[in-house]
């Protein structure tokens, strides 16, 4: 290859990163722009309808930050009918305080605590989940992550569209909520800025290949056709694959218009890190070809990057578009949040779009993650495989 062509090739690619990035931004902000305004349950039809019993399942591991909080606001739910179940595994886990205390509050309602240590498969969650389940009385389920927060319409709006005998399961997308500090702020946006971002783009093209553990409603005979919670007891990404199942049996995947809050907490690098490293591997193991081309999605040093490559009034042009839609998406975000917002956080996009950047480039290097104290591999995360 002569040098003019080799140039020409360089000027293209940095052309192509230019584009793409700043094409995928103006997506996500556009995605955002057109999300589905919540409706309250009072004008929303589904919700009108009988709601029959549910039965909540939240497995607890330790005194996460504003476990009470988050745990009380299930206590104060709107729906006519449910109960609560939650489950630990260790008979000294300090969870164990917090749902005592919520039963003493709240003696009006129907509250299990699940204790029970046995074991099942490599996944620590979906094996509380297993030990709890026959505690659950009622046929309409909600999984629910024990660090979300929810308004008291919640449980109505989630489990609404269960009605619809085609619908297997109901999830929904959450909000961060930093909780102390600069890297509980940058690991906000991490959610508030891609994550989310990402689905709706997803979502918008007709997808829901998705389900996330901040919500999961299902009727009980869905979770009986797919082989129950045991297909999943060897799998990172349970969430993902209960909806999966669901779906390959012809069942639709409903996105609530209900978002959620999800606390985030880390207060260092190392502890964002490795949280975030998990979450991309185990993306990584569902959809390997799409997160080759998730790095598009980190739109300022890949802009920066298509710029050095091929410096042109073209490109710069594709920049500053670029630029402007990344910086209105955060904004965007941020008005719609749960908690309140700070506009210096907009001089963090650079940061976080450059850790999430690197962050990727790690994730295909190994399929390692750490979850709870546990190694397990993101690789060949597939229930239908390992349980066939």
């Amino acid at each position: 290859m002569t040098t003019g062509a080799l140039m020409v090739g360089i000027y293209w690619l940095g052309t192509g990163l230019t584009a793409a990035a700043a094409g995928y931004a103006c997506a996500a902000l556009a995605a955002v722009l057109k999300r589905p305004r919540a409706r309250s349950s009072s004008s929303n039809p589904s919700v009108t309808r009988p709601l029959p019993s549910v039965s909540v399942l939240k497995p607890l591991h330790g005194a996460e930050p504003r476990l009470y909080e988050n745990l009380r606001d299930f206590c104060v739910q709107a729906h006519p009918d449910y109960e609560l179940v939650f489950g630990v595994r260790d008979p000294e886990d300090p969870a164990i305080a917090v749902v005592n205390r919520l039963c003493a509050e709240f003696p009006q309602l129907v509250i299990a605590l699940v204790v029970d240590p046995r074991v099942h498969g490599t996944n620590p969650k979906v094996g509380n989940l297993m030990n709890m389940l026959p505690h659950a009385k009622h046929d309409w389920l909600v999984l629910a992550d024990s660090d979300i927060g929810v308004p008291t319409d919640y449980l109505m709006r989630v489990t609404a569209p269960l009605n619809d005998p085609g619908v297997g399961i109901v999830t929904c997308l959450y909000r961060g909520i930093a909780r102390d500090g600069l890297w509980a702020e940058v690991g906000r946006l991490f959610i508030d800025d891609w994550f989310a971002p990402s689905v709706r783009v997803a979502h918008a093209f007709g997808s829901t290949r998705f389900a996330f553990g901040s919500t999961i409603a299902l009727r009980r005979d869905t979770l009986q056709a797919i082989g129950g919670l045991e297909v999943l007891r060897d799998t990172l990404a349970d969430d993902f694959w209960l909806g999966e199942l669901s779906r390959q049996r012809g069942l639709r995947t409903v996105l609530s218009d209900m978002v959620v809050g999800t606390d985030v907490s880390e207060t260092r690098l190392s502890e964002l890190w490795k949280h975030e490293l998990r979450w991309l591997r185990t993306i990584r193991s569902i959809a390997p070809l799409g997160f080759a081309m998730t790095f598009v999605c980190f739109t300022s040093p890949v802009l920066l990057l298509g710029m050095a490559l091929a410096p042109s009034a073209l490109t710069a042009g594709m920049a500053l578009l670029g630029g402007c839609a990344r910086v209105l998406l955060n904004i965007s975000q941020r008005q719609s949040r749960l908690a309140g917002s700070r506009w210096y956080e907009i001089l963090l996009i650079p940061l976080r779009d450059g850790l999430s950047l690197l962050e990727w480039a790690v994730a295909l290097t190994g399929w390692r993650v750490r979850w709870r104290g546990q190694v397990l591999h993101a690789r060949d995360d597939d229930p239908r495989r390992l349980h066939e």
